[in-house]
């Protein structure tokens, strides 16, 4: 494996090889002392080169966390300690190829490793640790980032693959989350109380193997998605793993009773398309004396040929090459009348990692700071190159970036000690300076982020480019969900 050829192994995506704990101390700007608790960011940094081709989705999870307090801060990196990584430690080598190569026929208990390099959210008291194509969840203590475990209370759960994208409700502590696999029903739905308890385990069919990679919560219902981006049926019956979109079918959205049953699931159909992630969802009277779903996301545009037909076959390989062309959408489901209503937000700015007041998840929010993503240079080469802030109200949006040296992250909203808005607080995330090859923690006020950041905290090492992160409060933290 040649380094030099790709590129999510140079530059701000190289990976390092140490663990630290360190105040930082060198501030551009003033750190807000109404900053009160932890931002931590999830991402991929492999541990032992491994042979064959390399994606930036393979990387061991390690987790960097900065915690705010006074006016000051405090910086902590640690591997997820994988039930994978651990074999790996133990053998001193990689055992598990990426996502790009075969996985392992000797172990049909995890033929690829489940890295949790993906998102992170903080529940039961744990940060928890998740995987996108869906595993064990680990739990993660959040005084020094060591790893205490899988997520398995339940012996319901045991080996159930729950996707990255499950969803923490602040105001109950319930862990609500999805899980989808290649045997029927391939997908369950659950809800876990913040006691541990199982309170909700439900099978929710599909027609075959899926690929979702998002939910939505509201107060009384939970979305999940059935999208017709998935396996090549031909490829899959081979062995082989290869995208395929099936334009003529429809994007298929489920609506479920938080602590529903399978009969009480109800199925609502829009135009075929893609999407990595929700942005928010509520629900709204329609007027009629009925209820609607309202859902925003920022799914694909999708590509078309030069008859502005949709480029069936170029569709795939966007996701593959991580190439990015999205739009903030909204959906409408109304469960009065079963139809479904949709409508673009917005298909001028690039914007994806959707964030909002987490606090507000599942309430009718008017902002959302979303990732400003730039044009690639080469393919499998991301580029966050700021943030954008959506007021949906207004319909407006403002965006800020500092040119083509900058690396930003998701950003989520951490609200100011004793909040008096929805938008009253800031914005927490890494930023990776290309010119002075130097990694920042930025702090943007969340209500005007023209302005740029409000601290920009330089620190002691890179922190590679990774995909989520979460905020927990100095409340929750003490409260313990």
């Amino acid at each position: 494996m040649n380094m030099n050829d790709i590129p999510v192994l140079q530059g701000g995506f190289a990976p390092i090889d140490q663990e630290h704990s360190v105040e930082l101390t060198d501030i551009e700007g003033e750190i807000p002392k109404d900053l009160s608790g932890m931002h931590v960011r999830n991402g991929p940094n492999r541990r032992f080169e491994a042979a064959g081709r390399y994606h930036w989705f393979d990387g061991d999870g390690m987790l960097h966390a900065v915690r705010f307090e006074g006016g000051k801060a405090h910086y902590m990196n640690r591997w997820v300690q994988t039930d994978g990584l651990q074999e790996e430690l133990a053998a001193g080598q990689a055992l598990w190829q990426g996502i790009k190569d075969p996985p392992r026929k000797n172990r049909p208990d995890m033929p690829m490793k489940n890295t949790s390099n993906t998102d992170v959210k903080f529940y039961a008291g744990k940060l928890i640790s998740m995987w996108y194509l869906g595993g064990a969840v680990y739990q993660v203590n959040p005084n020094d980032l060591s790893t205490e475990g899988r997520l398995e209370f339940d012996p319901r759960l045991k080996g159930v693959p729950i996707s990255a994208h499950s969803k923490v409700d602040e105001t109950t502590g319930e862990f609500l989350f999805f899980a989808y696999g290649k045997e029927a029903p391939y997908m369950h739905y659950g809800v876990m109380d913040r006691h541990h308890q199982l309170t909700t385990f439900i099978p929710v069919e599909l027609p075959g193997p899926r690929l979702p990679h998002d939910m939505a919560i509201t107060p009384n219902y939970t979305i999940l998605h059935d999208f017709p981006l998935f396996y090549d049926m031909d490829a899959f019956a081979a062995g082989r793993h290869k995208l395929k979109f099936y334009h003529d079918m429809p994007s298929r959205f489920a609506v479920v009773p938080r602590h529903g049953t399978p009969d009480q699931i109800r199925w609502f159909e829009a135009s075929p398309t893609y999407m990595y992630h929700v942005s928010n969802a509520w629900e709204e009277d329609d007027g009629h004396g009925g209820t609607e779903i309202v859902m925003t996301g920022t799914p694909f545009r999708l590509p078309r040929d030069a008859r502005g037909e949709i480029d069936v076959a170029g569709f795939p390989k966007m996701l593959a090459h991580l190439e990015n062309d999205f739009m903030f959408y909204e959906w409408r489901f109304n469960l009065r009348t079963g139809q479904t209503r949709e409508r673009i937000i917005d298909d001028i700015i690039n914007q994806e990692f959707a964030v909002i007041n987490s606090a507000m998840q599942g309430l009718k929010t008017r902002y959302s700071w979303n990732v400003l993503m730039a044009r690639q240079r080469r393919p499998e080469e991301p580029r966050f190159a700021g943030l954008v802030r959506y007021d949906l109200e207004r319909n407006v949006c403002t965006t800020y970036h500092e040119g083509t040296g900058r690396w930003f992250s998701e950003a989520p909203f951490a609200p100011a000690d004793n909040p008096q808005a929805e938008d009253d607080g800031y914005l927490v995330g890494f930023m990776w300076d290309d010119d002075r090859q130097a990694s920042f923690v930025v702090v943007f006020d969340a209500r005007d982020i023209s302005r740029g950041p409000v601290a920009r905290i330089r620190l002691p090492h890179r922190v590679p480019h990774g995909f989520h992160g979460t905020w927990v409060s100095a409340a929750r933290l003490r409260r313990g969900y």
